[in-house]
């Protein structure tokens, strides 16, 4: 996101700013990774109702960015998604699909998305890459969540097609860190177990870890 070229500074928009990825990034450029002529926005839910077409694109009236890092979604673990994979899904695609529409009609210079690693197909062969997200189903638990994340793949090729909007996504591995979810149902794999590490020193009691112990897991630090 160094692209300053152009009539005005770059006014870089970050949603999801008060989420585990979003806090990240404000940290590593509030200590001296952002360019004088950048200024960063971080908006959080508090802000507007990102599911709302309307209030979306009043937000991004509002602040006019030249570019947009989209991080909002609603998240959750395991559990949540078994129980809510409706819920991931339409809550997920109506706030990709606004943000995305908003910055193209406000014509936004690039946008860059947070995808995740359980869009990829549930049986795959390893290792995996970007050309591999559409190969087959993603895993049953969490498949609403797993559809509307690859939408967004779906969204920034027609929209660069038909309207040569620069619109990509990364996709990192599961991700941990400070302003995490540390609830054990419904947080994430590495928050939970240390959680549960955290509750069962307290107590003194065993260490339950959910699982055979046989999948490997992949995880980066968020800053």
């Amino acid at each position: 996101m160094t692209e300053a070229a152009g009539p005005r500074p770059a006014r870089i928009l970050v949603t999801g700013g008060s989420g585990l990825v979003g806090r990240a990034i404000a940290r590593v450029v509030a200590d001296g990774e952002g360019r004088a002529d950048e200024e960063w926005i971080f908006v959080s839910s508090k802000d507007a109702d990102l599911t709302s077409a309307a209030e979306t694109r009043a937000l991004f009236e509002k602040h006019r960015p030249t570019h947009v890092i989209h991080l909002a979604a609603m998240v959750g673990g395991l559990f949540k998604n078994i129980r809510c994979n409706l819920d991931f899904w339409r809550r997920n695609v109506h706030i990709n699909d606004n943000v995305l529409h908003a910055a193209y009609e406000c014509g936004v210079r690039k946008v860059v998305s947070c995808l995740s690693t359980c869009i990829f197909p549930d049986k795959t062969t390893y290792p995996i890459d970007e050309s591999m997200i559409h190969n087959g189903p993603p895993h049953a638990s969490n498949f609403g969540y797993s559809y509307a994340k690859r939408m967004i793949d779906v969204q920034n090729r027609a929209y660069f097609e038909q309207h040569g909007c620069r619109f990509t996504a990364v996709i990192p591995t599961n991700v941990f860190g400070p302003h995490d979810n540390f609830n054990i149902e419904d947080g994430h794999v590495l928050p939970g177990l240390i959680h549960k590490v955290y509750l069962a020193k307290q107590t003194g009691s065993p260490l339950t870890v959910w699982g055979t112990g046989k999948p490997r897991r992949q995880f980066i630090y968020s800053l």
